[in-house]
């Protein structure tokens, strides 16, 4: 006799039945404690619900959800693993495309990725892949029992990787499992790029950048901490000096950009990329440990200017360092918000107070050259601009001010020059970012590729790591073949 509790696998039940199955919902902290703490919001699935979950997916002959995956993860047999409960062959044959599962499950935008291709998706709401995604690492971790890909036989090529953020991380770890030797470059003090410094504690926690680091150092990726590439070596020393036979730039697009309004250079106005870096970085989070290297929110007005995931982060981490108010300024309407609905939902959940077409005119300060407040305008919609979204245009008398002794500027970010300064022969492009071929990652210069921000300017963690796999592709190519055309 059947067992009336067992778990429907994908194989045991017809199409219909799986399209039956609602979605799990993922456990999340309650918001009013989340709202003073820093632990992570999203509590993960359990083996149970995640089963269940799996058996939704309807095992497409054509997975629409592979082609929507940046790095190809092999979506259809990950999710067939997870319906056998087989949880480790699932993290095993994620890891082959993807070498930073557990940070993908936690911060990619899954609902336009994988999840948007998606056939369930169509009639209902897609298979929460990314959720399943989480689970599968968090399993594997938590079991003790990591696996890693094969590694080659070593070819005797070395290739030296500036950054370790997604791209360089991703192309670390697909260069060594071809068997090259591999050195990561990170001009700060700890690995993980915009992962350690850009993204908060309570959306993807460090200790989960650290384990993702140390397997790749198990494969035998090698790394140096405080080596400013451009500054501290040129990419020309790394290749004629220290002899590596590749270089793939992979420095992300850090340097801030600002609203080139009156009073941004207030004590008090912060760019988000700053203000994040040192939350995170330099632990103002743990302000109970450490002490906090920015200006005390607590008891504050902190206004954010944005509409993005990095604005939002910055939002919620003010709320989380003790904010009286904490204030989204927008200067669109929440329908064109390009941050996360999940995020924005998380946001609104925790007391974020939201300023739909609302532009700052001007930050005013006091006598001693500290912040008081934004003098803003309200917005109203016109015709569309060249992001095909409608501009917005002043109000006429529409001037008001809000009170505020922290802003935080969240509107974008450019391309640091570093590299390219040292590097003449290294083509950019008009915005400063390096010129690279889009299937293969190559530059102007012999040797060299780019990938990531650095190349499209900023954009997603998945589209970084993308750029990553394929620049280790044509790395290996490069390096077997010697041809550069």
């Amino acid at each position: 006799m059947p067992d009336p509790n067992a778990l429907p696998t994908a194989n045991s039940l017809p199409l219909r039945e799986r399209m039956k199955i609602a979605r799990m919902a993922m456990p999340e902290l309650d918001a009013e404690v989340r709202a003073h703490c820093f632990q992570e919001v999203n509590l993960g699935l359990n083996s149970a619900d995640a089963t269940r979950e799996a058996a939704r997916c309807l095992a497409c002959a054509k997975p629409g959800c592979v082609d929507h995956c940046p790095v190809g993860v092999k979506v259809r047999e990950v999710v067939e693993l997870v319906c056998a409960g087989d949880f480790l062959g699932a993290a095993a044959k994620m890891r082959e495309d993807n070498a930073l599962p557990a940070i993908t499950g936690r911060v990619c935008p899954q609902e336009t990725q994988c999840e948007g291709g998606c056939v369930v998706g169509r009639k209902g709401k897609p298979v929460a892949i990314g959720n399943l995604e989480r689970f599968i690492a968090d399993y594997e971790r938590a079991s003790s029992k990591m696996g890693l890909p094969a590694v080659a036989p070593a070819t005797g090529k070395s290739v030296a990787i500036v950054g370790s953020g997604p791209a360089g991380l991703s192309a670390a770890g697909d260069l060594k499992q071809k068997g090259h030797r591999v050195r990561v470059f990170e001009a700060l003090h700890e690995l993980g790029g915009v992962l350690v410094y850009g993204i908060p504690e309570f959306r993807l926690p460090k200790s989960i950048v650290r384990q993702e680091v140390d397997n790749l150092r198990r494969m035998g990726v090698e790394f140096e901490t405080n080596v400013v590439v451009g500054k501290s070596v040129t990419l020309d020393e790394l290749m004629r000096v220290e002899g590596y036979d590749a270089v793939f730039v992979a420095t992300g697009a850090g340097l801030p950009q600002f609203l080139g309004i009156p009073g941004e250079h207030l004590n008090g106005v912060y760019s988000a990329n700053e203000f994040l870096t040192r939350v995170n970085l330099m632990r103002a989070y743990k302000a109970d440990e450490y002490d906090e290297p920015i200006y005390d929110c607590r008891g504050r007005h902190v206004i954010v200017v944005g509409g993005g995931n990095t604005a939002m982060d910055a939002v919620r981490t003010a709320r989380r360092l003790g904010a009286r108010t904490a204030t989204l300024i927008y200067r669109r309407s929440a329908a064109e918000m390009p941050a996360r609905a999940e995020e924005v939902k998380h946001a609104r959940e925790e007391g974020i107070v939201f300023r739909m077409l609302t532009d700052p005119a001007e930050f005013l300060g006091d006598e001693n050259g500290w912040l008081t407040g934004a003098r803003c305008m309200r917005m109203e919609l016109g015709e569309a601009d060249a992001s095909g979204r409608r501009r917005p245009v002043p109000v006429r008398g529409s001037e008001h001010v809000l009170p505020a002794s922290v802003a935080i500027v969240g509107v974008g970010t450019h391309a640091n020059p570093l590299i390219q300064s040292s590097t003449p022969d290294l083509k950019t492009n008009a915005r400063n970012y390096i010129v690279a071929d889009a299937e293969t990652m190559r530059t102007s210069k012999r040797g060299v590729f780019a990938g990531g921000d650095i190349v499209t300017g900023a954009a997603t963690v998945i589209l970084a790591m993308g750029a990553g796999r394929k620049a280790a592709k044509g790395i290996d190519s490069y390096l077997k073949s010697g041809a550069w055309e």
